[in-house]
């Protein structure tokens, strides 16, 4: 009899162990350098990260609870799928690379809740980083809401974070914040709070163990909110978090929201060094692909003249923006957008005149909206004729039997779930009316460029226009350029608007010629709006023109050739058998750097540099040679562009 008790017993306690706790499941990319730890300790979903056999993160919790159950705690882990390889092959209309190739090793980890109900983790491992997503199984049709998801990123406390604090709903100018348009905070102790308190945005980035780590999200469909991350003071565990209740559409839903069967959006960690981080292209790999045999042969990327950055408001006139068509011709660039209240300055009759104009000149029109229903008080217009599908449709009708080629839409509300799906609805009903678009005053676009290619381009950035408001943002732009190919830029085109040659009026710029042209070259946009206005342009040598004329609007790929955020970078872009070299220099001091022409094949080069008391820019023809290598200087503040073909 006692042995039979002691045995129930051994029994009772197995089962129990069994229950709340699982025993390690290893998870590594296919070169077997990342590993990923998962553990169910005490019913509670964890994982850790190691890269190189080093700690990049520590164990992070996995898990949410919807409204209906919790899928935090008390969980039993039901089974695991095989290991499975994952390849993908998609093509890009804007980006870092044209074609792109993504592998990865995938495991399904299954789990269900105290209630019995059903949670799957989805883990796919590349040998650039980490993504996992939540799938909830079945065929109920009532929404499910989740109420609080509590993924984190668990860095060491010897961890060094390079991070936007997002802003605070409803503030700043009319009220049209968060609108992700903060500085960075540049090498901070892993846990500093967020100076706003709003906690920080996509893409965030890290060094740990001696690797660098993005973290940032992708698939939004609709479903979800967008999200950031969050974190205690003094505490290196970033929890994602979701919007503040504001970040509505008035009535609209705030948190995630579906029935079964439903994905989460893909948590994407990049790891590995900075090449990693420029050349990778996981944030568009993880998103959903385009829809089978829809059309988007309309959306092509292009390089834009644009009057308001400099000119502001007065230049949306009819005389001024035939001027600014006649510039785009001159310098082969495909675009001329014309920004808020030409509804009234300009009127539809006469934009038809300009979109009539411009055609015969090879160069299509982008017309500006304000986006805002009564979540925030900004005046401009045409306001209040994209709220619903019926205005979109009636409008986006109008815009395609005028011939116009996309759309500037502005002043949007945040990240809620409502928001986040007025955002895609938009998107759709301008492909249906093969309108290209760009957001302003936006999210992140967290890879939509992939499923939508009419999205060209977003803000989601403290841009140009911000440097002509005022010294003080000006003085902060070499170090705040310096910052963005590792991180905004890093996987969504970003319309930072860039690129002033000669003078900004009333401001005195900090940067040289040629690191405002290196912009060119480093920042990715599929609609490239440059700042530079005609008479500026004129002060330029041929060969900058040239340059300019010539500069591709799409590239083949990209090299990582050294920097470090927040003080240099230089990259390398192919398009076609030409290779564009460009750096900048953010900091104070100077920047010398050894360059091998030989290695990207070429045969000859040409060199664009800062000379003559940082009002010109030189050329330099370059003799390529076996062996031969050039040393680049620049100056504080200062850039260049090398072409190699």
């Amino acid at each position: 009899m006692k042995k039979l008790v002691a045995l129930c017993v051994t029994i009772f306690i197995a089962c129990s162990v069994s229950l709340g706790q699982s025993s390690a499941i290893t998870i590594t990319s296919p070169d077997r350098s990342i590993q990923v730890t998962c553990r169910l300790n005490e019913g509670k979903p964890t994982y850790s990260v190691q890269y190189k056999n080093s700690v990049v993160l520590e164990p992070s919790q996995l898990g949410l609870a919807r409204a209906d159950g919790d899928f935090s705690k008390a969980l039993t882990q039901t089974g695991i799928t095989p290991v499975s390889t994952v390849t993908d092959k998609y093509r890009l209309v804007t980006g870092k690379r044209r074609n792109n190739v993504y592998r990865a090793n995938r495991q399904v980890i299954h789990y269900k809740n105290a209630a019995g109900d059903l949670m799957d983790i989805i883990w796919q491992v590349s040998n650039d980083g980490v993504a996992f997503r939540y799938y909830f199984p079945g065929t109920k049709t009532e929404p499910k809401k989740v109420d609080t998801e509590y993924t984190s990123f668990h860095l060491p406390a010897t961890a060094k974070g390079w991070l936007q604090p997002m802003s605070v709903a409803k503030t700043g100018w009319e009220q049209v914040n968060p609108c992700y348009e903060e500085f960075y905070e540049k090498g901070i102790t892993a846990g500093t709070q967020s100076p706003l308190k709003a906690g920080w945005v996509y893409p965030a980035l890290f060094q740990s163990a001696g690797q660098w780590l993005l973290i940032t999200e992708a698939d939004m469909d609709g479903s979800w909110c967008a999200t950031k991350l969050d974190n205690d003071s003094a505490n290196s565990n970033y929890r994602i978090a979701f919007p503040d209740g504001r970040e509505v559409i008035p009535g609209g839903g705030l948190k995630p929201l579906a029935p079964l069967p439903w994905y989460s959006p893909w948590r994407i960690i990049t790891i590995g060094s900075l090449a990693t981080i420029i050349e990778s292209t996981l944030g568009t790999d993880l998103a959903k692909p385009t829809v089978p045999n829809q059309d988007f042969s309309f959306a092509k990327a292009g390089k834009s003249a644009w009057s308001w950055a400099l000119l502001k408001d007065d230049s949306t006139v009819y005389s001024v923006q035939k001027r600014f068509i006649d510039y785009a011709a001159d310098m082969n660039w495909q675009y001329c957008l014309i920004d808020a209240d030409w509804d009234t300055k300009i009127g539809y009759d006469s934009m038809q005149l300009l979109v009539n104009y411009a055609k015969q000149k090879n160069v299509g029109i982008w017309l500006w909206y304000n986006s805002a229903g009564s979540w925030n008080t900004t005046p401009y217009h045409p306001r209040n004729k994209l709220l619903t599908h019926e205005d979109r449709v009636k409008e986006f009708s109008r815009l395609q039997k005028m011939g116009v080629a996309g759309t500037k839409i502005d002043f949007f509300g945040g990240d809620g779930q409502s928001m986040i799906r007025y955002y895609l609805d938009i998107l759709q009903d301008a492909a249906a009316h093969q309108l290209m678009v760009n957001f302003h005053g936006a999210t992140l676009p967290r890879g939509w460029q992939r499923t939508w290619p009419n999205l060209m381009s977003a803000e989601a950035i403290k841009g140009f226009e911000y440097i002509t408001f005022g010294q003080k943002d000006a003085n902060e732009e070499p170090a705040h350029a310096a910052m963005l190919p590792f991180t905004r830029n890093a996987f969504d085109p970003m319309d930072f608007t860039p690129m002033s040659l000669y003078k900004i009026p009333r401001i005195n710029r900090q940067t040289t010629p040629a690191f405002e042209l290196a912009l060119s070259v480093l920042f990715l946009s599929g609609a490239q709006h440059f700042a530079e206005i005609p008479e500026g342009m004129a002060h330029m040598p041929v060969h900058v023109k040239d340059f300019l004329r010539k500069l591709p609007t799409a590239w083949d790929d990209v090299k990582f050739i050294d920097g470090f955020p927040g003080e240099f970078v230089v990259i390398a872009r192919k398009s076609g058998n030409k290779w564009y070299i460009a750096g900048i220099n953010g900091s104070s001091g100077e920047k010398t750097l050894t360059l091998d022409p030989a290695i990207f094949k070429a045969k000859k080069a040409t060199s664009l540099v800062n000379s003559r008391a940082n009002v010109y820019i030189d050329q330099q023809m370059i003799t390529v040679k076996p062996g031969k290598k050039e040393t680049v200087t620049m100056a504080a503040h200062d850039g260049f562009v090398m072409v190699l073909e």
